[in-house]
């Protein structure tokens, strides 16, 4: 007797195209960071983009500083990558839709935005604080430096070593 296998037919076109939201669970990250962004002051951004009328339609600053902060949640930093995940990826096709930024554009965003960007960061935390997610007190980043293994005065170069030897 043989054994029955699923129907797949990959080659299948659809009746109505599918939305990007469909592809992924309820609670998945990029909702949330969407939901975040939302409730941000962007004005930073759009102040920059009203000033210089001139040029293109920019991407919308939401939009970028959605994929921007998603992609840093993922451990994606770099903007090739980010632009090839826009195109491989469901949850970050669901930010930008078929609207996918070149990997130039997500780059030249942030080296112009840089001090808007870490603006947005007291933003998030205090956005956090008012929903109940974090307790914000005082916070210290350390800064102590730790000798390693691996120290430079520790290595040895090729011929040392032979020497050793």
């Amino acid at each position: 007797m043989s054994k029955r296998y699923r129907e797949w037919s990959p080659d299948q076109s659809w009746l109505f195209p599918p939305s990007p939201g469909d592809w992924l669970p309820e609670g998945h990250l990029v909702y949330f960071i969407k939901d975040v962004v939302r409730e941000l002051d962007l004005s930073d951004f759009t102040a920059y983009y009203e000033a210089t009328g001139q040029g293109q339609p920019p991407f919308h600053p939401r939009m970028m500083v959605t994929l921007l902060l998603f992609a840093y949640c993922t451990g994606v930093f770099s903007s090739r990558r980010i632009q090839a995940h826009c195109v491989t990826d469901a949850a970050f096709r669901v930010i930008v839709a078929d609207d996918i930024p070149n990997f130039r554009t997500i780059s030249d965003f942030r080296k112009i935005h840089l001090t808007a960007l870490s603006k947005l960061f007291l933003q998030a935390l205090k956005l956090c604080q008012a929903a109940g997610l974090v307790k914000v007190g005082s916070f210290a980043l350390d800064g102590s430096k730790v000798k390693a293994n691996a120290s430079r005065h520790k290595a040895m170069s090729y011929d040392r070593m032979c020497e050793q030897e």
